[in-house]
């Protein structure tokens, strides 16, 4: 059978868990804390030597990244054209924003994640208020031009229907929404359409993947020293 190991703290494996559960694919879950430090046990790595969740196991087969393992899922189990349109065009307009949201979406609402919730969980103390400012600029840059360059007047980002775009989008921006920070609030155009998009997927499953992630800030795990360390190094790198 098919498995899929996921942290659901994690946007990506929140992004193929949804998938997955939307498209009745069948699949194991094995569940890697990465708070633990069970990525860099010897037997995910031989999962996955990047030692990152998502992954996914079919037979021998393995694969990694997030992107990857929703293309696959969409090819082998011949999921709905909605997800990753035949029309070139609007496929297009899936892979324009999947290629986009590696380095603005993403790394901006993460770096608003690991300052607001990370940094007194790691270091045991607040972000500097000029550093929080300056994350939260570059994320209303950010906000501005995935409303006006792809949400635009789109119900959905590839045109009437959701796709994997607007899956990946959705997930990203509700980290933001646990770091504290309503991005919805003055946007009206893009909280309509994370509307849209919850309800395509199901209320219900989308509160259950995200469970975990909200409950985080009162509920956290004490991180092992290992891991405590790494994050530590990813915090300075964003310092």
């Amino acid at each position: 059978m098919l498995q899929l190991y996921l942290d659901l703290l994690s946007q990506p494996c929140r992004a193929v868990y949804i998938f997955a559960k939307k498209n009745n694919i069948d699949f194991e879950l094995q569940l890697v804390n990465l708070s633990k430090g069970e990525q860099h046990s010897p037997e995910f790595k031989r999962v996955n030597p990047l030692h990152k969740v998502p992954a996914l196991k079919d037979g021998d087969f393995t694969l990694a990244e997030s992107i990857a393992i929703l293309l696959h899922l969409v090819r082998k189990f011949d999921t709905p054209d909605h997800w990753y349109p035949a029309d070139l065009q609007k496929r297009a307009r899936v892979d324009e924003f999947l290629s986009w949201q590696h380095t603005a979406l993403r790394p901006h609402n993460s770096k608003i994640f690991w300052y607001k919730v990370m940094t007194p969980l790691v270091l045991g103390k607040e972000i500097e208020s000029e550093r929080m400012e300056a994350a939260l600029k570059e994320l209303r840059t950010t906000l501005d031009q995935f409303e006006e360059k792809f949400l635009q007047d789109k119900p959905f980002i590839a045109g009437n229907e959701i796709s994997l775009a607007d899956l990946i989008a959705v997930v990203e921006l509700m980290q933001t929404v646990v770091s504290g920070v309503d991005i919805f609030k003055d946007r009206p155009k893009v909280d309509a359409w994370h509307e849209r998009v919850e309800a395509a997927l199901g209320a219900d499953l989308f509160q259950e993947a995200h469970k975990n992630i909200l409950s985080f800030r009162n509920e956290k795990e004490p991180l092992s020293p290992p891991v405590a360390d790494a994050m530590k190094a990813v915090l300075l790198r964003y310092m």
